[in-house]
C-alpha cells in the first residue's frame, strides 16, 4: 500500500474517533448570518446597568438580538438604549466584551414558525427601550424583544420568566431603583437574556468566547 494512501487512512480514522468521543466539540470556522438567528453578548460594564444584569442574572449574556435581513444587509434587530433599532452585523460584534458573542438557532422541529418570528420582530423598530423591565409591547428590553415577536407568532414563550426577587438583586439594589425610579419590584416578571439562551426552542451553533 502507497504511503499515501495510508496517511490518508490514518487521518480519516483519526477524524472517526475524534467525532466518536464528542463531536459537540467542532463548530464552523466561521459564522454565516441565518434570519432568526438569536444572537447574545457580553457588553462593556462600564455601563452601570450593563454591570447590573450581568450581577443579577449571574451570566455574561447581558445583551441579546436577532439577525434579520434588512435594506440589503445583514443586522441585528436590537432593544438598546436609543430604543429599538437595526445594527450591521459586523458593527454589532464589535461592540461586544473583548470579542464574546455567541448563536442560537430555532431548532429544526420548531423551524416553520421563524418566517414568522422574523415578521414580528420589524414592527418593533422604533419603540423606545424599557429600563423598567416590564413585560409590555410599548417598550421593550433586549431579550424581551425577541421573547414578545416569538410569543406574537407562536403563542408560545421562549425562555422562563422569572421574579425579579428571584435574582440576585441585593448587591444591585441602587441600580435597579434608579432605574425602577422607585423600590425594587421583587414580583416583577423578566427574561433575562440568559434564560433566552435556555429555551427549548433553541440551540447553541456558534460561540465565540461567550461563557454563561
Amino acid at each position: 500500500m502507497k504511503r499515501k494512501n495510508v496517511v490518508q487512512q490514518w487521518m480519516g480514522l483519526g477524524a472517526v474517533m475524534l467525532c466518536l468521543s464528542g463531536c459537540s466539540v467542532f463548530q464552523p470556522t466561521a459564522y454565516e448570518p441565518r434570519e432568526g438567528d438569536v444572537v447574545f453578548q457580553a457588553l462593556p460594564l462600564d455601563v452601570d446597568l450593563m454591570a447590573a444584569i450581568e450581577g443579577i442574572t449571574q451570566s455574561h449574556f447581558t445583551h441579546a438580538g436577532a439577525v434579520v435581513r434588512h435594506e440589503g444587509e445583514w443586522k441585528v434587530i436590537e432593544a438598546v438604549g436609543e430604543g429599538v433599532v437595526y445594527t450591521p452585523w459586523e458593527k454589532w460584534k464589535a461592540a461586544s466584551r473583548d470579542g464574546r458573542w455567541a448563536v442560537y438557532r430555532v431548532k429544526a422541529k420548531h423551524s416553520e414558525h421563524v418566517p414568522g418570528f422574523v415578521r414580528q420582530l420589524h414592527p418593533h423598530a422604533g419603540k423606545p427601550y424599557d429600563f423598567k423591565y416590564q413585560i409590555t409591547t410599548d417598550k421593550l428590553y433586549c431579550s424581551e424583544l425577541v421573547f414578545q415577536a416569538w410569543k406574537t407568532a407562536t403563542g408560545q414563550e421562549m425562555g422562563q420568566l422569572i421574579k425579579l426577587g428571584d435574582m440576585n438583586w441585593r448587591p444591585h439594589r441602587a441600580t435597579i431603583e434608579k432605574y425602577n425610579e422607585g423600590p425594587v419590584p421583587l414580583e416583577r416578571e423578566i427574561i433575562s437574556p440568559v434564560a433566552l439562551s435556555r429555551a427549548q426552542q433553541l440551540e447553541l451553533v456558534y460561540n465565540h468566547g461567550l461563557k454563561k
